[in-house]
């Protein structure tokens, strides 16, 4: 999902204000093969769009999360993500996330679908809001359990050149060694130019809701973060540090997105959809 970006003569000293209001009280996801805050702009109905993350630990957590996954010290972490527009409020998507470990050695995770609900051409509104359903299907050096659910809400708030949106993040693992953690993620971004913008944002992980897990084992991150155009490709680019033993120290994260040309209005939509809505 390309990031919003607004032209602005704002001084960047007011940045740097909100962003340390922003560390005060908000949070990130947890996984690594996806550091993006989600912000309701979707494709066009039947349009497709491609985007590659990629993720490096310079400097993490040198053991792994659960017996015989994978440690995030010198890991590579990459995702290739497809999404198709249905409607101008509905989004599908799949992705078949990847790793190398600090000895080069390849790891596949498995694969996930989404379906992203968002209010209509949100990119042109103030106020907006959506919900992002994510499903994944995990393989063991991944993630304890099999199977694994994402409730991802987005409300954000947009003035032409400064955007606020927070992810609440819930996953939920089903069985034996599966919980229910909140993991929400923040976005604050300034906009210099229309294709140019500067910010912040910010991903942790409070652990299982419910109980209680001590500060040091708490993920909480803040990155520095640029979007900029790239020809036809939107690319996003920044820069973490963990503050907490829980946290990786240092990651860099990159998401270079493409846009497929959008077909004419109601070509590419199938005959049902075109049908109900």
């Amino acid at each position: 999902m390309p990031s919003v970006m607004r032209s602005s003569r704002a001084p960047i000293c007011r940045l740097g204000g909100l962003a340390a209001a922003l560390f005060c009280f908000a949070t990130p996801a947890k996984a690594i093969d996806e550091i993006q805050v989600y912000n309701a702009e979707i494709a066009e109905p039947g349009q497709w769009t491609v985007e590659q993350h990629l993720n490096y630990v310079a400097n993490g957590v040198q053991q792994a999360d659960h017996p015989g996954g994978l440690v995030p010290n010198h890991s590579l972490n990459g995702t290739p993500e497809f999404a198709y527009g249905m409607t101008p409020w509905w989004e599908v998507g799949f992705y078949a996330p990847f790793a190398l470990d600090e000895f080069g050695d390849f790891h596949a995770q498995g694969v996930k679908l989404r379906t992203l609900f968002v209010s209509p051409e949100a990119e042109k509104r103030d106020f907006f809001y959506g919900v992002n359903f994510e499903f994944s299907y995990n393989s063991a050096v991944f993630a304890p359990t099999r199977f694994g659910v994402e409730l991802r809400p987005i409300v954000g708030w947009r003035s032409p050149d400064l955007e606020f949106i927070v992810n609440p993040i819930v996953d939920f693992a089903p069985g034996q060694y599966g919980s229910t953690t909140l993991a929400p993620a923040v976005r604050l971004a300034h906009s210099f130019a229309k294709d140019l913008a500067f910010g912040f944002e910010y991903y942790g992980d409070y652990g299982q809701i419910g109980k209680g897990v001590p500060l040091k084992e708490q993920q909480h991150a803040l990155f520095a973060v640029t979007d900029f155009k790239l020809g036809d490709f939107d690319v996003d680019f920044g820069v973490g540090h963990g503050f907490t033993p829980g946290s990786d120290r240092l990651v860099f994260k990159a998401i270079i997105g493409y846009g497929f040309p959008a077909p004419k209005s109601g070509e590419g939509v199938p005959n049902w959809l075109r049908k109900l809505f």
